[in-house]
């Protein structure tokens, strides 16, 4: 199911949509990352450019994440 997620950005509030998988996932990362959700939204926005939105790019993240640990 898709959700719609809110939260603050460099002062601005913003929202992404994610798959609660997706949400999930990106939940456990940061949990491995001994990270705040936050902190890992915002890196990966900023890391992001013009290329992506933020959902796509969240969702890249995660399937690089997983990539990266099965090698």
């Amino acid at each position: 199911m898709m959700k719609k997620h809110s939260i603050t950005l460099h002062g601005h509030r913003t929202s992404f949509t994610l798959e609660d998988e997706f949400w999930n996932e990106l939940k456990t990362i940061a949990l491995e990352n001994q990270e705040s959700l936050a902190s890992l939204i915002q890196k990966i926005d900023e890391k992001r450019g013009l290329k992506y939105n933020l959902s796509s790019a969240l969702r890249i993240h995660i399937l690089r994440w997983h990539m990266k640990k099965k090698s």
